[in-house]
């Protein structure tokens, strides 16, 4: 057991709603809410403000919007995301080499290995400089936690929270502890939970006291033994550097079944070019196509094609995933569509694609594409001719104008998109409405929510 709080817990505040309210100006200190929109949606994220009318995450949007109606309610912006979660995880890594993140807006990093801290003194100055750091180059707020384990260093940033630095002292974790509830340990969820309580079990202390064996009895040999462990303050799980990418893979839900097997089709062939592109972005490439259909009644398939060898070839993506489609009854409606690559390796194989189409010639016989390489085109033309028409205008997105520059969406229907033109640097713009077809509006990728980021990009 560490006898300094050395290992760090830090969790972005609101992550997906804080960026969104550092991006519009106009958003900032108000409620806002970021999820899906559609019947189907639940919340991702809820700003501060909005928690106070009860909205919080994985919760129905339906009945979000009941809760607090006059809240924005926005798409999200995973590029930007993504971008804002690489520089914090950069200024991580300049922290320790031991670095564990958890997902975009959370990890772990044991300050002791990368010696930048050794003691309460030294672990504070880290936090304080950390939180510091990320405000500066991101504008957003993190709640960090110090303490001697991952187990009490989380349960500390969740204290900090917003904006706030809690260290917990060697010594005084039980007091800590004990009258908590159960739900505080890891993997104590809602089953785990009312398991204990119909047992008499509700907080840390009564764990404790109930003993080993009796937690074993409750709840298993494992769990028992390390639930108890836990409620004592013993956690030796280990900092583990980021482990290496086994997948990359896109899905989307619609709000609506998709009934329709040309569209169903076409959305197979963008969600395998979405995939590439996150696959070619990390650089990686990979032998086996996967494809996922959630259909009408909630079941789930899943199906995959291991090639020769690894690529990031698109074509061969698409041809995989069409492959896989062909050998799953959609009839009935499908509700969400997914294409992954896995066996991932960092280099590809250049002659796939002929090797692809070779496989499938010898595979099906007659491959429909293949014979009619005409319908192939035409069904990449139908892609095109309807992206137009089928160009959503999403709630929150960057959109740009060739007289007004730069705004978001702040909401579209009837033929009509209402934008905001500001900027992260602006007073809170105006709002104009414009025709969905309107040639001068086109969507744009979102900027950095801090200026010196743009001078970065730029080169100076």
């Amino acid at each position: 057991m560490r006898t300094a709080p050395t290992i760090l817990h830090l969790d972005m505040d609101a992550f997906f709603a804080s960026a969104e309210q550092a991006a519009k100006p106009s958003l900032r200190g108000k409620a806002v809410v970021v999820g899906g929109l559609g019947p189907r949606g639940v919340v991702a994220t809820a700003s501060y403000e909005a928690r106070v009318f009860g909205v919080h995450s994985a919760m129905p949007m339906a009945q979000a919007r009941r809760l607090a109606p006059n809240a924005a309610y926005l798409v999200p912006r995973f590029t930007l995301y993504r971008e804002v979660s690489e520089q914090v995880m950069g200024l991580l890594g300049a922290l320790s080499p031991l670095v564990e993140p958890l997902s975009l807006d959370e990890a772990f990093v044991d300050l002791e290995a990368g010696e930048a801290a050794w003691d309460e003194a030294s672990a504070r100055l880290a936090g304080v400089k950390l939180r510091a750091d990320i405000r500066a180059v991101t504008g957003l707020t993190g709640s960090v936690g110090l303490a001697a384990s991952k187990m009490l260093a989380k349960i500390a940033s969740e204290q900090a929270k917003p904006d706030g630095l809690v260290v917990i002292e060697p010594g005084t974790e039980r007091a800590l502890l004990g009258p908590m509830s159960v739900r505080t340990l890891p993997g104590v969820g809602p089953a785990t939970g009312d398991h204990l309580r119909r047992a008499g079990i509700t907080t840390v202390d009564e764990i404790a006291e109930a003993g080993e064996d009796e937690l074993v009895r409750l709840v298993g040999k494992a769990h028992g033994h390390a639930l108890y462990a836990m409620a004592l303050a013993h956690d030796e799980r280990p900092v583990v550097a980021e482990r290496e990418t086994k997948s990359v893979s896109v899905e989307d839900t619609y709000d609506v079944d998709i009934h329709d097997r040309m569209r169903v089709g076409l959305e197979v062939q963008r969600l395998a070019d979405r995939c590439v592109r996150r696959l070619r972005g990390a650089g990686l490439s990979g032998r086996t196509i996967v494809l996922k259909v959630r259909r009408y009644d909630f079941s789930t398939l899943t199906r995959s094609e291991t090639l020769r060898g690894p690529t990031d070839d698109p074509g061969v993506v698409r041809e995989a995933a069409a492959r896989l489609l062909e050998a799953v009854d959609t009839t009935g409606g499908v509700r969400l569509l997914g294409v992954g690559v896995s066996g991932l390796a960092d280099y590809t194989q250049e002659d796939l694609f002929a090797q692809a189409q070779a496989e499938a010639e010898a595979a099906a016989g007659e491959s429909a594409v293949l014979e009619h390489p005409g319908e192939e085109r035409a069904e990449e033309a139908a892609a095109e001719q309807a992206s137009p028409a089928e160009r959503r205008w999403p709630a929150g997105h960057d959109v740009r104008h060739a007289e007004f520059g730069h705004g978001w969406v702040q909401g579209s229907g009837l033929g009509r998109v209402t934008v905001r033109f500001e900027t992260p640097y602006s007073e809170p713009g105006r709002v104009r409405t414009f025709r969905t077809d309107d040639v001068a509006l086109e969507l744009a990728d979102p900027l950095p929510l801090v200026m010196g980021a743009v001078c970065d990009r730029r080169g100076g």
